[in-house]
């Protein structure tokens, strides 16, 4: 009996002492996994934008001076006033897009993109903002070749005396849809950032490309516009029949079939002409 209750007492001493002889690290995973019944394994659900009324009324400063940007009004609203006396005249474009064109991604970049107009706003010597959603206006980005997110820094001279027009000069933007922030765009203006952005002066230039002066640039992304409203699936058709035309001309007739139509005309010639064959005697 009094063995019994020595043992008793005993154990909760070899336990610990047991404990003590155990690595810290073990003992610490022990008690997180003690610990591990009490926590919650469901976290309450959080909306994924709570907008703040400072972002609020970013976004009301945002719809009054950005200019939304379309097929129908992209060259008049970007054309230089004749009659400033400011040139070249300045636009800042934000090409932005939603779940087609940009994947979602974009959603809190213009968030930025409204914060940064607000500051641009108290600016006299900020340049004139825009926008363009690809989402909406899928042709113009095929015409411009734009691609959200992306802020198009545009410098458009004035028309000379002789109506002659100096090139312009376009600098395009690239931001980190996870860590740019609106001082970033906002550098764009302040520190002149978008110079070191990439110099845009191909083909597909809105208003010096070749493109452009021929006239042919808008026909090219209505085109352009159209083909990415295929599915790639009847790309594939079409490039699989192709390439089966294509590879059964270069490997010319099949003499397996030649030899075939050979013998059906053969046996053509020599069946009696018309009625049924003669009986046999």
């Amino acid at each position: 009996m009094h063995l019994t209750h020595s043992l008793a007492l005993a154990l909760p001493a070899l336990a610990a002492a047991q404990d003590i002889q155990k690595p810290l690290i073990e003992q610490a995973g022990d008690w997180f996994n003690s610990l591990r019944g009490y926590i919650p394994t469901t976290v309450p659900s959080v909306p994924a934008a709570v907008k703040s009324p400072v972002a609020a009324s970013a976004a009301k400063i945002a719809a009054a001076k950005v200019v939304p940007l379309t097929m129908a009004n992209y060259e008049s609203e970007l054309t230089p006033d004749p009659n400033s006396a400011q040139s070249p005249q300045e636009w800042m474009v934000f090409v932005t897009g939603g779940n087609k064109t940009c994947g979602g991604f974009c959603d809190r970049l213009e968030r930025e993109w409204n914060e940064t107009a607000a500051v641009l706003a108290a600016d006299p010597t900020a340049p004139n903002l825009a926008y363009v959603d690809c989402d909406k206006q899928g042709v113009l980005c095929s015409t411009w070749m734009a691609k959200p997110p992306t802020i198009w820094h545009i410098r458009r001279p004035v028309a000379r005396a002789d109506q002659s027009t100096p090139a312009s000069t376009i600098h395009v933007n690239y931001f980190n849809v996870t860590r740019s922030t609106a001082g970033d765009m906002v550098a764009l203006h302040t520190g002149k950032k978008y110079e070191e952005g990439v110099l845009y002066d191909g083909w597909f230039d809105p208003f010096d490309g070749q493109l452009a002066k021929l006239g042919v640039n808008k026909a090219i992304g209505y085109a352009l516009f159209g083909i990415g409203l295929v599915p790639s699936w009847a790309f594939m058709i079409v490039v699989s029949m192709l390439s089966r035309t294509i590879i059964a001309r270069r490997n010319g007739p099949n003499p397996a079939v030649q030899q075939q139509e050979a013998q059906r005309r053969a046996a053509g010639r020599n069946a009696p002409l018309g009625g049924a064959p003669p009986a046999n005697e």
